[in-house]
Order: C-alpha cells, then structure tokens, then sequence
C-alpha cells in the first residue's frame, strides 16, 4: 500500500494493515519467539502506529491467534487442492505430504506454528488441537479411498490417524527446531513411509 495520500478505498486500507500485521506477527515471532515478541516489536515490522494495531486485535494473543489461523487456512487448502489433483489414493497422499512439506518450507511462520504455540497459553493449545483434528480427516478420507481400492488394507479406529498426524509433527519440529526449513521437502519419503506404517497402506 502506498505511503500518504491515495485514493484507495477504506476496505483495501483495512484489509492491507491487517495482513501487514499478520506477516509481521509471523516473521517477529518467528525470530524471537513468542513469549518475548510485544506489540511494539510487531508494529514497527509492519509500519502501522500502534493505534492501528488495537484497531484490529484486542491484544497480542489475539494477533498471534490470527496469524495461526491465518496461516493454518492457507496451508490446509493448499493440501486439499494438491490431493485433489492425484489419480489414486497413493497420488493423493503423496501429493498431500508434498504439499505440505513444501507449504511449510516456504511459510515464516512455521516455527511460531510448531515451537511457540505451547508457550501462548490453553487457546493456542485449543486452535492447533483443531488444526490436528482437520489434518487427521485428510489422512482418514484418504485412507477410506485406498480400503475402497484395496480391501486387503485394515480398518484404523480415529485415533490412529490423530496418532499418525503427531507423529509426522513431531519429525518435522525436530527439523523446524534448528530455525532451518529449507530441508523440509526432502523429508516427504519419510513422512509417506510413517504414514504408510500407521494406517496399515502397502509401501509405494
């Protein structure tokens, strides 16, 4: 958005400070962690005075709330639009870890998203246990498709892909940990070879 003077209307201000906010609520956090990130820290990464800011959050939390949400919509759809295209369960669920991993290598926020969550409280905590739950369906519509195409596969009680999805959490936060995702993408063999154990689908 342009500086002083524009003719652009109020709704693209809005709309342009709040996802200023939000990227900047990303890139600090994921700098600095959430704990000692302030609002402060947020508005002078993204330009806007801080009046602007409680024009669009209550609080910090709030923004943070936001940004993961924000940010879990963005990766979520990019999954599903990258199943969608797959010819087959096993296309489907190859595409999806490879989507999800390069969504990840690619987003500034993947380290506030795995690393500082725990550290913002029961409703951060509440938001990513959604967040797991929708990841899970991926896997278990998935899996419905492959017992479909092979009835050979077993039958997995919910639980297990809630199991399958913290495990591949787990493997990448060992990776987000050292503040480098760059190596992300390379770890989709693996997570298709986790995958592939738990929910009982014969190895590509």
């Amino acid at each position: 958005m342009p500086h002083g003077r524009h003719g652009l209307a109020r709704e693209v201000v809005i709309t342009s400070q709040r996802d200023r906010l939000l990227e900047a609520m990303a890139h600090v956090v994921s700098e600095r962690g959430y704990s000692t990130t302030t609002v402060a820290d947020v508005v002078e990464r993204a330009g806007v005075s801080r009046k602007t800011f409680y024009e669009h959050f209550a609080d910090k939390l709030d923004c943070f709330l936001a940004t993961y949400d924000t940010a879990a919509e963005l990766l979520l759809s990019t999954i599903a639009e990258a199943g969608e295209r797959g010819a087959g369960w096993r296309a489907r669920m190859e595409s999806s870890v490879r989507a999800y991993l390069d969504g990840l290598s690619d987003h500034g926020f993947a380290r506030a998203s795995f690393l500082d969550v725990p550290t913002a409280g029961d409703e951060a905590l509440a938001r990513r246990a959604d967040v797991h739950e929708r990841f899970a369906a991926l896997l278990r519509r998935i899996h419905t498709d492959a017992r479909h195409s092979d009835p050979m596969i077993p039958y997995r009680r919910p639980m297990m892909f809630r199991a399958a999805v913290g495990a591949v959490n787990e493997l990448v936060t060992e990776v987000v940990r050292t503040r480098d995702v760059t190596p992300l993408p390379r770890l989709a063999p693996v997570v298709v070879e986790i995958l592939d154990t738990l929910l009982g689908t014969p190895t590509a």
